[in-house]
């Protein structure tokens, strides 16, 4: 009998009697009192900003006060923005095209209060680069769509049709040179959630 032989039956021998799954009692569902203040907590102490607007006009007021580059390329692909945008965007553009983007504008389906993310889907982005690519990007969702918990986003989307689809929160960032925190190491410099109330 070789070593390997040997090894696997004395593995078989040995393994232990079976049991009955454990009965694992549902996770502890964590709520807020103010899911939208927890939200912005989040966001913020992750490198994010976010503004309570009343209307797209306000999210208008806002992006032009708070970029000094809108004479750079932006990309709009929130239709009521699109007045802001310094140039049509073309749906499912090639990536490359979309490197020199300094500001997307983007809708998100929901928010999520506990980690400050946003859950957005290709359909929203015509090309999965798009929230990526760009210098800065800004993100606009509605107020009654914040998920206080994980568990209760992935409830949402579990049965949901998509073909792609990624929750992103704050700007990008990394620590690991020297640990040393950077924003925008591979990805946005900044991110911006404009929650509109309903």
């Amino acid at each position: 009998m070789s070593s390997r032989e040997q090894i696997l039956a004395a593995v078989k021998q040995n393994q232990p009697d079976l049991l009955p799954l454990p009965n694992v009692t549902p996770f502890q569902e964590i709520t807020y009192e103010d899911a939208l203040a927890q939200y912005e907590a989040v966001l913020t102490a992750i490198g994010g900003k976010m503004y309570r607007v009343n209307s797209m006009e306000e999210v208008k007021a806002i992006i032009k006060g708070s970029y000094n580059s809108l004479e750079k390329r932006v990309l709009s692909l929130v239709p009521e923005l699109d007045d802001i945008a310094t140039a049509a965007y073309e749906i499912n553009p090639a990536a490359h095209h979309l490197a020199d983007v300094e500001l997307a504008i983007i809708s998100a389906h929901f928010a999520v209060a506990e980690n400050g993310s946003v859950w957005v889907t290709e359909e929203l982005l015509g090309h999965r680069a798009v929230p990526f690519i760009c210098q800065h990007l800004a993100t606009v969702v509605s107020a009654k769509n914040i998920e206080p918990t994980m568990h209760r986003a992935y409830t949402r989307i579990g049965a949901a049709e998509y073909g792609w689809g990624a929750f992103i929160a704050g700007p990008s960032k990394t620590a690991d040179i020297e640990q040393s925190l950077v924003l925008g190491a591979h990805g946005p410099r900044s991110m911006t959630v404009f929650v509109l109330n309903d």
